[in-house]
């Protein structure tokens, strides 16, 4: 049988472009490697509340929910960001993945898992898995395979900019449920974390370019040795120079989509998704399936997400050049009830240009700033 659309991949944006297609009577099918959707566990399962919103998920995967975060320093500084009201979830990553897939099959998507993509024959993706060796004809191609994209090495296709690995582990341990806690100085390259993942467990993790697991080993000593659950991953950041051509249009982490600021990547998964669903419907209705045509899908997800993944990508250039000293400093200066109240009303874990705005003009911010002036934040806006 001949596809519309090929998605590879049944993560949330392989998934939620699936749905996508299949709603806007494309026929559909989604291609996934493993045997079952959502494992193995690669991802901390911190959601905002509009990642969440966007993925259409019951409430049924919710471990816990998050009102704000505790930031601490390697010298022990530390501050409290409470909103007092919920600004993301935590889920059951392999729940939450079945259900997205499942609203897709619901909507009309076909899945068949336990097959790889391995090759591309013109208008046709070869695929090898449970049922054999198989060929199956395409329209469009739908690449959400992940950090390590098997389309984009077909395709030859140019990677992510930078690349991280990851390390978590989930344990039994008493927190409060409210709260996440960051640790800046656990990985220099990017942060480590603590979140709480229902009642009496945490999953701690970190994500660094260098040393990580001599990093990780470090910080989980403070809490429990007894591990329910642990995972490793890469984490891709910084776009890919172009998301589309050949008939291909790259979502998710396939493209680089995760957020350069917290490595979240569902949300900005999910709208690339949704983008390319809605190009994949324009070429399939017009038949018409150039790079020039396939552009489009870069101009909409550029319009909606674009000017964000820039800027996190160059905070996140910017917080290499931060010492652990300025980090403790930036801790304590962050610690003003005026910072907080505005850190509070415009923090957004999806959109954060708009909270460097506010705080860039805030009198109190900047007489504490001199780590952020001495890393160039300021030339992030000029």
């Amino acid at each position: 049988m001949s596809y519309d659309v090929l998605v590879i991949g049944a993560g949330p944006a392989g998934t939620a472009a699936a749905a996508e297609c299949a709603r806007l009577g494309l026929s559909t099918m989604c291609i996934e490697e493993h045997g079952t959707i959502g494992y193995p566990v690669q991802c901390a399962g911190l959601l905002s509340n509009a990642a969440f919103l966007e993925s259409g998920v019951s409430a049924g995967p919710v471990l816990a929910r998050v009102s704000g975060a505790r930031l601490v320093s390697g010298f022990g500084s530390e501050v409290l960001i409470d909103a007092k009201t919920t600004k993301a979830v935590v889920v059951d990553r392999g729940s939450f993945d079945r259900e997205m897939a499942n609203n897709a099959a619901d909507s009309g998507a076909e899945f068949l898992l336990k097959t790889a993509a391995y090759g591309i024959r013109g208008n046709t993706l070869l695929v090898r898995g449970v049922n054999g060796h198989q060929e199956i004809p395409f329209r469009l191609l739908i690449a959400a395979d992940g950090p390590r994209s098997t389309i984009a090495r077909i395709h030859k296709m140019p990677r992510a900019r930078s690349y991280l690995a990851g390390i978590q582990i989930e344990l039994p341990y008493e927190c409060d449920p409210r709260f996440v806690e960051i640790y800046p100085d656990a990985s220099p390259d990017f942060f480590g974390w603590m979140i709480p993942a229902g009642e009496g467990r945490v999953r701690v993790g970190l994500c660094g370019h260098s040393q990580v697991p001599e990093r990780f080993a470090s910080l989980i000593k403070k809490f429990s040795e007894n591990s329910m659950h642990f995972v490793t991953g890469t984490l891709p950041l910084g776009l890919m120079q172009k998301t589309y051509g050949n008939r291909t249009l790259f979502v998710g982490d396939a493209a680089g989509f995760a957020k350069p600021t917290s490595g979240g990547g569902v949300y900005t998964g999910i709208r690339s998704a949704c983008h390319a669903a809605s190009t994949a419907s324009f070429c399939c209705d017009n038949d018409l399936f150039t790079d020039v045509a396939l552009a489009e899908y870069e101009r909409k997800w550029r319009a909606d997400i674009g000017r964000e993944l820039d800027l996190g990508f160059r905070i996140f250039q910017l917080r290499q050049k931060i010492s652990a000293y300025d980090m403790n400093e930036l801790i304590k200066a962050l610690d003003n009830p005026e910072i907080i109240r505005t850190i509070i009303k415009y923090g957004n874990m999806d959109r954060p240009g708009i909270l460097i705005k506010k705080l860039l003009c805030k009198p109190a911010f900047l007489r504490c700033a001199a780590p952020l002036i001495r890393s160039g934040i300021l030339s992030l806006f000029q």
